[in-house]
């Protein structure tokens, strides 16, 4: 009886060599001829395993995104307080570590380049956006709300440490030598740390009286 085909194996090898040709020859560069040379199978094979090349680009997206998921949650798993999770959360994304990936960190910045030129590349790019975005504010909301701080900005937060973050995989990936190693984590923890202090203590009454004194959370592990 022959062999099944290892399906799981051949997707992964189509959506790596997709990353590859567009670091090369961007999205537009990306086809399906090129990327069947690039992983060393047929364009018949190609087809079989996907329908066009965007959807092999969803499955680049989500795989890398499922990476960074995964590598949050083995951080937050030890964590007992919203500031504890918010740091995993924050280390996962930018700090350094046996599981680290740096063609990953390149790959999700070579996507984020092709989404300025690229409206298919842009749509994905965006679904990854929102969810990430999504996490974010659940982090932070649950981080003031222990401090008992308000949470009135906490989108414009949320969307200021994902612009730091994707700003940060830009250097890391175009000019590592020109910014400090390993600045980015603990200057992101930091950053939110004195937000977290500085935010206005959330209201307990209608009358605006406020919650004293504020717990001092810090978004760092114990």
């Amino acid at each position: 009886m022959p062999r099944k085909p290892n399906t799981e194996l051949r997707r992964a090898q189509i959506v790596d060599a997709l990353r590859q040709v567009m670091a090369i020859s961007g999205y537009s560069g990306a086809t399906i001829q090129a990327i069947a040379a690039q992983s060393g199978l047929a364009p018949g094979l190609i087809h079989y395993h996907f329908q066009d090349k965007h959807e092999i680009l969803v499955e680049l997206v989500e795989s890398l995104a499922a990476y960074a998921r995964a590598r949050y949650e083995r951080r937050a798993a030890t964590a007992a307080t919203p500031g504890e999770r918010l740091r995993a959360y924050i280390d996962a994304r930018l700090a350094f570590g046996d599981d680290a990936k740096p063609d990953a960190v390149a790959a999700w910045v070579m996507i984020g380049v092709e989404a300025v030129r690229d409206a298919d590349v842009r749509k994905v790019y965006q679904r990854a956006a929102a969810r990430e975005l999504t996490l974010v504010r659940e982090l932070l909301r649950a981080c003031l709300r222990d401090a008992g701080k308000r949470v009135r900005k906490v989108d414009e937060l949320a969307a200021g440490l994902l612009a730091f973050t994707e700003g940060a995989f830009v250097l890391a990936s175009n000019a590592r030598e020109l910014v400090p190693r390993g600045f980015a984590a603990p200057l992101a923890a930091e950053w939110i740390n004195r937000y977290v202090l500085a935010e206005q203590d959330r209201d307990v009454s209608t009358g605006g009286s406020s919650r004293a004194p504020a717990r001092k959370r810090q978004v760092s592990h114990p």
